[in-house]
C-alpha cells in the first residue's frame, strides 16, 4: 500500500489474489516460471495478466517479490531443483555420459595400442603419463581462464581433446604419440576446469543438495565407463586398437556440440569486481605444507595415484592375457570396475558421515593396497586352474576399484575440513596437484618393473599397492 498509494488499494488486493493463484497453479505444475525476472519470457501468461494491474513503474518491484514467493522446481534424478538448474545440469551430465562412453572404450586400449606399434611397457608408461604433465603445468592458467568464462574453456578444451585423440589414432611412433597425449592433457585441463566451475555454479543454486549433485555427476562418469569399456574391447577385437580412439574422437565432438547449448554462468561484471578480493584471499601451497595435515593428505594422494596408474598401464595387459576373450575380457573387467564405483561412492559417503573422513581414508586406503597386492598371488593360482586364477584376479581388481571409489569422498571431505576459510578451492587443489605430479612417472615406473625378465606377472601391481600403503601410513605418522 505504501508503494502504490491510497488510490491503488483495490489493485493491490487483486495483485495479492493473483499471487495466491500463481502459487496454487504452480503447485499443480501448470505454470512455467523462471527465477530471473530480467530474462525473456520470464512470466507465465497468468503472471503477465496480474502484473498489468500494477502501474508500469512498480512492475519490477512486485515481479521480483513474486519470484521470491513462487519457486518452480523440476524433479531430476529424484532431486527437486530449480528448472533453471535442472535443465542445463541434465544436459551437462548427458554430455559427459556420452564422452565417458568413449573414454571407457579407450581405457583397455591404450597399452594394447602401444604394444601394436612396438612400444615396450616402459615406453607405454611414458605415453600414459604424458597427459598428467600437461595437467600439472596448466592447472593454474586453465583455472583462471575458466573463472572468466566457463563455456569457452569447456568448448576449446573439448575441441583439443577431439583433435588429440584423432592424432593418437594416426600416430605411427612414440614421438607423435607423446605429443598427442600432451595435447590431450592440455585439453582435459581446460575442459575440466570449466566443467568443475559450471558444476559448482549449478550446485550453488541449491547448496543443500550440493553433495547429491556432485554424486550424480560421478555416477554418470562411472556409468559411461562401464558401457564404453566392453564396447571398446569388442571394437579392438574387430577393428584394431586405432578404432577405439576414433570412437572417443566422435564422443568428444558430440560433447562439444552439446556444450554449445549450455548457458554461461559467469557474470563478467561480477567477476571483474570480485577479482581484486580473490587475489587477496589466495593462500600459498608452501604455507599449507608447513601443516602436517596437508603434508599427510598430499602424500596419501600421491600414493593413491599408483593404483590408478596400475589400472591404466598394468591391469588391461594382464586381463587381456588371463581372461577369456582377450581385449573383450579386459574391457568387461574394467566395465565391472566402473560399475563398482556406483557401489563404492555411497559407501564412502556413509563412512565419512558416521566415522569421519580420516578414518574412512585409513580403511579404504588399506583395502586398496590389499586388492592390488593380491593380484600376483591370484595369478599364481594358474597352477590350480585358469578359471580359478581368472576369478581370483577379477576379485582382487574389484576390491581395489570399490575401495578407490569409496575413498574419493573422504579425501575431498578431509581437505574441506582443514581448508582455510575463503581459500577452499586453492587449498583443495594442493593434494590433487601432488597426485598429478606422482602420476607423471608412476606408469613409467610400473612399466619398467613389468619389463624385467623373470619377474612374476602382476609384480607391478604389488609395488603399486605397497606404495599406496606407504601413503596411508603418512596419515598415521604425520
Amino acid at each position: 500500500r505504501a508503494q502504490l498509494g491510497p488510490r491503488s488499494s483495490f489493485k493491490m488486493v487483486k495483485v495479492t489474489i493473483g499471487v495466491a493463484l500463481l502459487c496454487m497453479f504452480e503447485s499443480e505444475g501448470f505454470i512455467h516460471h523462471r527465477s530471473n525476472p530480467n530474462s525473456p519470457n520470464v512470466y507465465s501468461p497468468l503472471s503477465r495478466v496480474i502484473c498489468k494491474q500494477i502501474p508500469q513503474k512498480e512492475v519490477s518491484y512486485y515481479a521480483v517479490d513474486t519470484t521470491k514467493i513462487v519457486n518452480v522446481t523440476s524433479s531430476f534424478l529424484g532431486l527437486d531443483l530449480p528448472r533453471e538448474t535442472a535443465e542445463p545440469l541434465a544436459l551437462l551430465l548427458f554430455s559427459q555420459l556420452i564422452l565417458f562412453i568413449g573414454v571407457g572404450a579407450v581405457i583397455p586400449t591404450l597399452p594394447l595400442y602401444g604394444k601394436e606399434i612396438g612400444l615396450s611397457s616402459a615406453a607405454n608408461g611414458i605415453v600414459i603419463s604424458a597427459p598428467a604433465l600437461a595437467l600439472l603445468l596448466l592447472a593454474k592458467p586453465c583455472g583462471e581462464f575458466a573463472d572468466r568464462a566457463r563455456k569457452p574453456a569447456m568448448m576449446c578444451g573439448m575441441a583439443l581433446i577431439a583433435a588429440s585423440d584423432l592424432e593418437t589414432a594416426l600416430s605411427q611412433s612414440i614421438a607423435p604419440l607423446v605429443l598427442a597425449r600432451l595435447g590431450l592433457g592440455a585439453g582435459r585441463c581446460m575442459s575440466e576446469s570449466g566443467e568443475r566451475g559450471i558444476l559448482a555454479d549449478f550446485a550453488n543454486t541449491v547448496p543443500e543438495l550440493r553433495g547429491r549433485i556432485l554424486a550424480a555427476q560421478q555416477a554418470s562418469l562411472a556409468l559411461g565407463i562401464s558401457i564404453g569399456a566392453p564396447a571398446g574391447g569388442f571394437i579392438v577385437e574387430e577393428y584394431g586398437p586405432r578404432a577405439a580412439f576414433l570412437c572417443v574422437t566422435a564422443a568428444a565432438l558430440s560433447a562439444l556440440i552439446l556444450y554449445s547449448f549450455l548457458p554461461e554462468t559467469v557474470d563478467k561484471k561480477t567477476y571483474e569486481s570480485n577479482n581484486s578480493v580473490q587475489e587477496k584471499s589466495k593462500v600459498r601451497w608452501f604455507d599449507l605444507l608447513k601443516d602436517s595435515k596437508w603434508r599427510a593428505l598430499s602424500l596419501f594422494e600421491a600414493g593413491a595415484k599408483f593404483g590408478y596408474a596400475a589400472k591404466i598401464a598394468s591391469i588391461p595387459i594382464i586381463a587381456a592375457s588371463v581372461l577369456p576373450g582377450g581385449a573383450v575380457g579386459a574391457g568387461s573387467l574394467l566395465s565391472a570396475a566402473g560399475l563398482s564405483g556406483l557401489v563404492g561412492a555411497p559407501i564412502g559417503g556413509f563412512l565419512v558421515d558416521n566415522f569421519g573422513a580420516r578414518t574412512t581414508m585409513l580403511i579404504t586406503g588399506v583395502a586398496c593396497g590389499i586388492g592390488l597386492m593380491a593380484i600376483p598371488f591370484a595369478l599364481r593360482m594358474q597352477d590350480i586352474g585358469p578359471f580359478t586364477a581368472s576369478i581370483a584376479f577379477t576379485c582382487a581388481v574389484l576390491i581395489w576399484s570399490t575401495a578407490a571409489a569409496a575413498q574419493n569422498p573422504s579425501t575431498v571431505a578431509l581437505a574441506q575440513e582443514i581448508a582455510p576459510e575463503g581459500s577452499e578451492a586453492t587449498a583443495i587443489a594442493l593434494p590433487r596437484a601432488s597426485g598429478d605430479a606422482m602420476y607423471i612417472f608412476a606408469p613409467f615406473l610400473l612399466g619398467i618393473i613389468a619389463d624385467f625378465q623373470g619377474v612374476p606377472m602382476g609384480l607391478d601391481c604389488l609395488v603399486a599397492g605397497f606404495l599406496g600403503l606407504l601413503g596411508v601410513s603418512a596419515l598415521v605418522i604425520l
